[in-house]
C-alpha cells in the first residue's frame, strides 16, 4: 500500500511583533500637501505683489485678492501634479477650493459679529439700555438715558406669535406633502418653493392690504406677526419636507406590518425620528423672520414707547429700531443702533440654544441618563431571564426524580 505524497499544508500568516507593526495613517493630509499649500500661498502673494506694484497698472484690494487666489489655485495644482496623477490633482484642487470658501465664510461671519459688538460697546455696558425705552430720550440725550426695552419686547412677542402659527402649520403641511402624494401635493410643493423667494416687502403689503385695509384691524404686533408668518412658513415647510423624506422607509413598513395606522405611524415613528431635523427647520424659519424690517414697518408702525399688547397700538422690533437709530447723524444714536443689533444677535443665539434643547438629540443618540437607564433595564431583564431558566430546569427535573422513586410495599 503506497501512501499519498505529502501535500503542502495551508499555513496561517503570523502576526508581526508589536514593535515592528506600522501604525496605519487615518489622516487624508500628508506633510507634502501642507508644504505644497504653504508654498503655493506664499508664491501667489509674492507674484501678485510684483504684478500690482511693478509690472501692471492694477489697483484695489478686491483685485489683489482675486488675482492672488487665482494664482494660488494654479500654483497649488502645478505643485501637486509633480507627485500625483490627474484625478488626485483635481481632488486636491477641489478640496482647496472648498476649504478656502469655508474659511472665507467664517472670516466674514467673525468680522460682522465683531464689528457689530465693537461699534455697540458704548451702549451695551449701560444697564438702562436694556431696562428703558426711548420715550424720554431724544437724539441729543446721552447713552445713560433711554434703551431698547420696547424693541426687545416687540421682537419676542412678534416672533413667538409667528412661531405659534407657523410651526404647526408648517409641520402638518410637510407631513401632507410626504404622506399624501398626488397632483394636489405636487401643486402645493410648487407653491411653497415659489414662496421661498418671496420678497419681504410683498409679504408686508399682502398683510397690510388684507388684514389692515380689508378687515379693518389697526397696525399692531399681531399684524406684524402675520407678515412674519408669511415669510417663515415656506422656509419651515421646505426644510421639514426634506427632513421627513430622509426617514428610512423600513421604519414605516415595520409600523404598518404591526397593524398601525398611517397617522399613528407619522405621530409615533416619523416625527420622533426626524425631531432633530425638524428643529433645524424651525431654526431656519426663525432666522428668516426675526431679522425682517419692512413687513414690521408696514404692519406694526413705529413707536418709542413700550407696548406689550400685540392687538393694539404700534410695536417696534429690534431690526427696525436699529435701522431707525443708525439713520441719525448723532454718535449716541448710532451707538444705540449697533447696540440694538448686538442685542438681536444675542437674542437669536439664545433662541437657537433653546430650540436645540427642546429638539433634543438625533435618532439613536442617547444622553448619559438614558444610557444608564438602558443598562439598568438590560440587567433587570437578564436577571429575570436567568430566574426563569433556573425555574424551568427545576420543574423539568422533578418528573424524572419522581419517576425514579420506587413505590412502598404494603405490609
Amino acid at each position: 500500500m503506497t501512501l499519498a505524497p505529502d501535500r503542502p499544508r495551508t499555513t496561517l500568516p503570523t502576526r508581526p511583533p508589536a514593535g515592528d507593526e506600522r501604525r496605519r495613517s487615518v489622516s487624508g493630509s500628508r506633510a507634502t500637501d501642507v508644504y505644497a499649500l504653504l508654498g503655493a500661498g506664499a508664491a501667489a502673494l509674492a507674484l501678485t505683489w510684483l504684478l500690482f506694484t511693478w509690472l501692471l497698472p492694477f489697483d484695489g484690494a478686491v483685485g489683489f485678492v482675486v488675482v492672488a487666489y487665482a494664482l494660488f489655485l494654479g500654483l497649488y495644482a502645478l505643485t501637486v501634479s509633480f507627485d500625483e496623477d490627474g484625478p488626485a490633482v483635481v481632488d486636491r484642487l477641489a478640496g482647496a477650493v472648498v476649504r478656502s470658501m469655508g474659511a472665507l465664510l467664517i472670516t466674514v461671519l467673525v468680522f460682522v459679529v465683531g464689528y457689530t459688538l465693537w461699534e455697540g460697546r458704548r451702549a451695551l455696558p449701560h444697564l438702562n439700555f436694556f431696562t428703558e425705552d426711548m420715550k424720554l430720550a431724544g437724539p441729543l440725550e446721552p447713552l445713560s438715558t433711554g434703551g431698547v426695552l420696547h424693541a426687545i419686547a416687540g421682537t419676542l412677542i412678534q416672533i413667538l406669535i409667528a412661531l405659534v402659527i407657523t410651526v404647526p402649520a408648517g409641520l402638518v403641511c410637510a407631513v401632507f406633502l410626504n404622506e399624501v402624494p398626488g397632483r394636489f401635493a405636487r401643486f402645493v410643493r410648487t407653491i411653497v418653493e415659489a414662496m421661498t423667494a418671496l420678497p419681504s416687502i410683498v409679504a408686508g403689503l399682502f398683510i397690510y392690504a388684507t388684514v389692515i385695509l380689508t378687515l379693518g384691524m389697526e397696525r399692531s404686533g399681531f399684524a406684524a406677526a402675520l407678515a412674519l408668518s408669511v415669510m417663515m412658513l415656506p422656509i419651515i415647510i421646505r426644510a421639514a419636507d426634506v427632513v421627513i423624506r430622509l426617514v428610512p422607509g423600513t421604519l414605516r413598513e415595520a409600523a404598518y406590518a404591526m397593524g398601525t395606522s398611517r397617522w399613528r405611524t407619522v405621530w409615533h415613528v416619523v416625527l420622533p425620528t426626524a425631531r432633530s431635523g425638524l428643529t433645524t427647520a424651525v431654526i431656519l424659519g426663525t432666522a428668516r423672520g426675526i431679522g425682517e424690517t419692512s413687513p414690521v414697518l408696514l404692519t406694526a408702525g413705529s413707536t418709542a414707547e413700550f407696548n406689550a399688547d400685540p392687538l393694539s397700538g404700534p410695536m417696534v422690533s429690534l431690526p427696525l429700531a436699529a435701522f431707525q437709530f443708525v439713520q441719525s447723524p448723532e454718535p449716541a444714536m448710532i451707538a444705540r443702533g449697533f447696540g440694538a443689533a448686538a442685542t438681536l444677535l444675542v437674542l437669536v443665539l439664545l433662541l437657537f440654544i433653546a430650540a436645540r434643547v427642546i429638539g433634543g438629540r438625533g435618532p439613536g443618540q442617547l444622553t448619559r441618563r438614558q444610557e444608564h437607564r438602558r443598562v439598568v433595564a438590560s440587567r433587570r431583564d437578564a436577571h429575570r431571564f436567568a430566574s426563569r431558566r433556573s425555574a424551568t430546569a427545576v420543574l423539568g427535573s422533578r418528573p424524572s426524580a419522581i419517576a425514579g422513586k420506587e413505590p412502598r410495599s404494603s405490609s
